[in-house]
């Protein structure tokens, strides 16, 4: 994110891969048999596979970012209060911003925090992270073109504070909610550019801001190939297995060390005894685990094999009673709460507007307004809200979350501007130039860019006709994706659904321009979109021209300049969200629980639960 959006699996749903044959141990005990460790389930099929702090697009997710990468590494600002999306001083390592000189000069001083090799968390470990990000912010998930590092003239550091010069006035909520939470420091020890150097020997950290891209360049390559990632070579074999012994990531600042971790996603940690932060482990072992799918982790759950998991949908017994007050709990989790939570963020499935499939006419039938419109009034929010998600789950009809509560929802948005609606949507595609052939292809008979004709660049002949890739683990989405493709096909819009994980989902749904190898067409990763850290819910990242996060290459002048304006000003987001809620740039979907989270009854600390999904054992306490 996501600044960026984290893309988000239905952890409440199903996980990812397990080792054939890993047999997963109770809690430990010891004393009075009070446990000691503790084991929570992964997500969907969305393992961790990045450490570093500095990801690109393709592993941009919850599964790296906050529930593995945080644990360790503490970013400048830490978000999520409670059950809101606000700021959370207390857990964050810069002090509340002051905003100076119009608006164009901001002031983070630093709190006295500590990296494990006992150096101080500084200035200059704020400013090694955005030289990186002024050399390599085509390969960071956040970077949208004209925003941060764009937008910065300076970033000076001491030893305590850190202060950015910005090019225009900005709107101060934004710039701390949306780009200064970005920013995740880095220690000296890792400004090196390779295995052995001495720390600080790359000159990234030192360096005026901006003015060394060739070596944080260096820098970057060494520290993203030590994680796995080879920019220039995406396909490289990765480095999973080194990450509990390689030397970098063990200098860390938060409560969490990494003490083994397996290339099938299954990550043991152990308290940092340094750490500075508030609130200090007392489990003496945390452990994420993966599972084939999400009856194997609800078998595991019933045998008492996990502290925190989730309870699949079909495993429901009876239903929410609302939304957000969960339904009885099923009888063979008599040793657990049902707790949901909903992230702070909404759910949909991307379109490439610049796809190539189709002989060069799948983009060009995307950016046909009609056209999503048509394809959005096949999507029964309400139905599978009910049916699939058993009334845990609330519906997405625009860019802004409408939970938690909110004021930055409209009235518009809540309402669903495209409800289901076979006979509008027929409507919508005849009336455009295509012949309807229920359960069969539609195709256009009537090329041309008249409102009765099929639009630019879409000749005679042209079928509806797409591919879209889901994430595989969860009954829940294999479900809705079968019910969506019956629906589509009744008014002759042809889907194939093809299964496939998580991760390669994700890994395939990037920004591309038109040719060859720019294919694509839909992408659904089983879940959504968190807006984090970039947490005030505008839409520079995720629509705006250029950005990493802008999956489907969406464009819109009028949407930018919409953007534009909440941005550098106090502009309310509501003619922002009105106009997406109708223009459709992306399918919207209805946003599961996050996770209808199973939690020990003999287990405190875990509610209330990070809207943003973040671990944090290190509140955990067992009851005696």
């Amino acid at each position: 994110m996501k600044g960026f959006l984290k893309r988000s699996a239905y952890a409440a749903m199903a996980a990812g891969a397990l080792t054939a044959g890993l047999i997963v141990a109770s809690p430990s005990t010891s004393g009075a048999s009070t446990p000691t460790t503790a084991t929570i389930a992964e997500a969907p099929s969305a393992t961790p596979n990045f450490i570093l702090p500095f990801y690109p697009d393709s592993l941009c997710s919850v599964a790296n970012i906050d529930q593995f990468q945080y644990l360790m590494f503490r970013p400048l600002f830490w978000f999520g209060d409670g059950t809101t999306p606000a700021l959370n001083p207390s857990l964050s390592i810069g002090n509340s911003p002051t905003y100076s000189a119009g608006n164009t000069k901001v002031t983070v001083s630093l709190k006295s925090y500590k990296w494990s090799n006992g150096e101080s968390v500084t200035g200059q470990d704020v400013l090694f992270w955005m030289n990186i990000d002024h050399a390599q912010k085509a390969n960071w998930c956040g970077y949208t073109p004209g925003e941060m590092p764009d937008n910065l003239k300076s970033v000076t550091a001491t030893a305590s504070t850190v202060t950015f010069t910005i090019d225009s006035s900005v709107n101060p909520y934004w710039f701390t909610y949306n780009e200064l939470s970005q920013v995740t420091p880095m220690p000296v020890a890792w400004d090196i550019n390779k295995v052995g150097g001495a720390p600080g020997s790359g000159g990234c950290s030192t360096a005026a801001y901006g003015t060394d891209d060739a070596g944080c360049t260096a820098v970057y390559t060494f520290l993203s190939n030590e994680a796995g990632y080879n920019a220039t070579n995406p396909n490289a074999a990765s480095s999973l297995s080194t990450y509990a012994v390689n030397p970098l990531w063990k200098v860390v600042d938060g409560p969490w060390n990494l003490k083994s971790f397996n290339a099938d996603g299954t990550a043991s940690f152990v308290p940092n005894p340094d750490y500075s932060g508030p609130v200090k482990p007392t489990l003496k072992l945390f452990t994420e685990l993966p599972y084939t799918d999400d009856n194997a982790e609800f078998n595991a759950l019933v045998a008492g094999n996990l502290s925190v998991g989730y309870i699949p949908t079909q495993d429901i017994t009876k239903g929410a009673v609302s939304s957000s007050k969960a339904g009885p709990n099923n009888p063979r989790l008599t040793n657990f709460n049902l707790v949901p939570i909903y992230d702070w963020g909404v759910t949909y499935f991307p379109m490439n507007f610049n796809s190539t499939a189709n002989n060069g006419t799948a983009g060009k039938v995307f950016a046909q307004t009609y056209y999503r419109q048509a394809f959005q009034s096949l999507v029964d929010q309400p139905l599978y809200i009910k049916k699939v998600f058993k009334g845990y789950a609330v519906p997405t009809y625009g860019p802004v979350p409408v939970t938690p509560t909110n004021s930055f929802a409209s009235s518009f948005e809540k309402e669903n501007p495209f409800p289901y609606s076979p006979s509008k949507a027929k409507s919508l595609l005849s009336s455009h130039g295509w012949k309807i052939v229920p359960n069969g292809t539609d195709t256009c008979i009537k090329a041309g860019t008249a409102s009765n004709e099929c639009g630019a660049g879409i000749p005679v002949g042209t079928p509806l006709s797409f591919q879209l890739p889901f994430a595989t683990g969860t009954e829940a989405l294999t479900d809705m994706m079968t019910a969506e493709k019956a629906a589509w096909s009744a008014v002759g819009i042809n889907i194939t659904l093809v299964p496939q994980t998580f991760d390669t989902v994700i890994g395939d749904a990037v920004p591309c321009t038109p040719g060859p190898s720019c294919t694509w067409t839909y992408e659904q990763w089983g879940g959504g979109w968190i807006y984090a850290p970039d947490t005030y819910p505008t839409g520079e990242t995720l629509f705006g021209k250029g950005s990493a996060a802008n999956y489907g290459s969406y464009f819109s002048a009028k949407n930018e300049a919409l953007i534009a304006a909440t941005t550098s000003s106090n502009t309310p987001l509501t003619a922002w969200e009105n106009y997406l809620s109708t223009q459709l740039p992306v399918v919207w979907e209805p946003s599961a629980a996050a996770s209808i989270t199973e939690i020990n009854k003999k287990l405190s600390g875990v509610v209330p639960q990070n809207v943003y999904l973040d671990f944090q054992p290190e509140n955990w306490r067992w009851k005696s």
